[in-house]
């Protein structure tokens, strides 16, 4: 197994990270992938019968300790060899902040967050030890255009983005890069159940009048992390049809 060919994609048993871990799989990486509980980790089952000895599924709730002790201690032996990791795992739990609970908020910084921080902690201890690594956050257009109802997932992932930028700075020397990610409208379980008025208010603001698909995603992530893409690091790279315009 190659130093440089090992991946983590933490949440990748559907939609975006689902896209992500089958892009590097068929990109010949081996990826560790990841979901929530033992039920939909069998989500992975043809995956894993297609890229066998190659796709390694485990199970990683990253807003608990317990579980993240048991991940790391699961992929002890794959540990010094990571390359890559794809942090896409988080969650959301909307409310209007004026009725929004102390557990809302805290659930989602806690998830999306805290739970960043705990996963690529080890991870970039490898890579310093390398010296080398490609670390990808997943975050989102609302960190930078805000969406009513999601303040709690805007702060976290707006912060997402700062940590990126400071870990950069951090880790640049030894030869490892760390961006982020920040989806628009992706199409997706939850995009498919909107009714028509909805989707019809949401495609008239977007430029490019189409939400997008999650290999719109991939496809950049595949490029991040490549040779083509060396000289990128600390930086929020938006994929949205031209909804947000820096």
């Amino acid at each position: 197994m190659k130093t440089n060919n090992l991946a983590v994609v933490t949440g990748s048993s559907r939609g975006i990270g689902r896209s992500i871990a089958e892009k590097l799989l068929s990109n010949n990486y081996t990826v560790i992938v990841t979901s929530t509980n033992s039920t939909s980790i069998k989500l992975f089952d043809d995956l894993t019968s297609k890229y066998q000895n190659r796709c390694f599924p485990f199970v990683l709730d990253i807003s608990n300790l317990e579980s993240i002790d048991n991940f790391f201690s699961s992929i002890k032996e794959f540990l010094p060899k990571i390359s890559v990791l794809v942090n896409n795992a988080g969650i959301t739990n909307d409310n209007l902040f004026i009725r929004m609970s102390e557990d809302e908020w805290f659930n989602v910084i806690n998830t999306n967050l805290n739970g960043t921080f705990r996963i690529t902690k080890p991870v970039i201890r490898s890579m310093l030890r390398n010296r080398f690594g490609r670390v990808v956050n997943i975050s989102s257009i609302i960190s930078s255009i805000g969406n009513p109802g999601q303040t709690n997932y805007s702060a976290s992932k707006a912060a997402i983005n700062g940590f990126t930028r400071s870990l950069a700075s951090e880790v640049a020397s030894r030869n490892i890069t760390v961006n982020s990610v920040a989806p628009g409208f992706i199409m997706s379980d939850m995009t498919e159940n909107l009714n028509d008025d909805v989707k019809e208010k949401l495609l008239k603001s977007i430029p490019l009048g189409r939400m997008g698909k999650t290999s719109d995603v991939s496809d950049l992530v595949s490029f991040i992390i490549s040779d083509a893409a060396n000289y990128i690091t600390g930086q929020t790279i938006h994929v949205n049809g031209g909804l947000f315009m820096s």
